[in-house]
């Protein structure tokens, strides 16, 4: 084997292992990402639990079953309002009911004529 070809397999074996490194830290990056967001979402999970009545979470379940973004919208902001002091009580059903009012954007009636 002459030193030029011993040269080229020890490039190719130092690119193999850069490149085995290369994906190991990507997959411990991607690991450590989804870590931190199993943790937020838990930490959002007991704030929510704290913060909402049985009835009001039953509630806030089922618009996120029907509409998944607006219960994200409504469970991020009252996690953040919990988070500034901004609420002191439990959140009621009725209560969560008037949030809903206040955030869904009313419905229009379309009406189309042909003519």
């Amino acid at each position: 084997m002459s030193s030029e070809e011993e040269i080229e397999m020890l490039r190719k074996k130092k690119m193999e292992q850069l490149m085995m490194q290369q994906q190991l830290q990507q997959v411990g990056a991607a690991i450590e990402q989804e870590e931190r967001r199993k943790q937020e979402e838990e930490a959002k999970r007991i704030i929510l639990r704290q913060l909402l009545t049985p009835e009001a979470r039953e509630r806030l379940t089922n618009i996120k079953l029907a509409k998944p973004e607006v219960g994200e919208q409504i469970e991020n902001m009252l996690v953040t309002l919990a988070q500034s002091g901004r609420i002191k009580t439990r959140i009621t059903d009725t209560q969560l009911k008037e949030i809903l009012r206040q955030i869904m954007p009313r419905k229009r009636e379309i009406t189309i004529r042909r003519i």
